[in-house]
């Protein structure tokens, strides 16, 4: 069973919002989330930096549920800002999204810009999920191979009947 500690040693100040150190131990799952921007659905930039921050963290939150996961599984963000005077707007609506207690480690940089023109942040996700769910994964797909493999002999079979 994969376990998922969230560590913030006494030798290091105290981490606004994110731990310093996450561990994670196998077997389990690791997801890498590509970065999110404050885009809906159609691909267009969101209004203001708020209104993208949390844009952002609902795709983030969407991405997560396609693989059965949730923020609390969430082990790593990045975290790239086109202005660092929104740090703390971007903080209120993060801390709105992450579990109270045990928080993922996170980097932010502020950066010149963004690939898209108008996005203002960018997110990327780490996230760690038990085995269990990948060992189901596989057992369908096994038995998928399974079944083709029976229709491929099949096939053979009644080609060598007819012939």
């Amino acid at each position: 069973m994969s376990q998922t500690r969230f560590i913030n040693p006494d030798a290091l100040s105290k981490p606004p919002g994110y731990s310093h150190v996450v561990e994670a131990s196998a077997p389990g799952r690791i997801v890498y989330i590509a970065g999110q921007l404050g885009v809906d659905r159609e691909g267009k930039v969101v209004g203001d930096f708020r209104q993208q921050a949390i844009q952002t963290f609902e795709n983030l939150k969407a991405a997560l549920a396609a693989v059965g996961a949730d923020f609390r599984q969430v082990v790593k963000l990045n975290n790239y800002l086109v202005d660092v005077g929104d740090l703390p707007t971007f903080r209120e609506v993060r801390d709105s999204y992450l579990p109270a207690g045990d928080r993922p480690a996170s980097t932010t940089i502020a950066i010149s810009g963004l690939a898209r023109p108008g996005a203002r942040l960018e997110i990327e996700a780490v996230a760690m999920l038990p085995a269990a769910r990948a060992k189901s994964a596989s057992k369908a797909a096994s038995k998928r191979a399974g079944a083709g493999r029976k229709r491929r002999a099949a096939t053979r079979a009644s080609r060598s009947k007819r012939k």
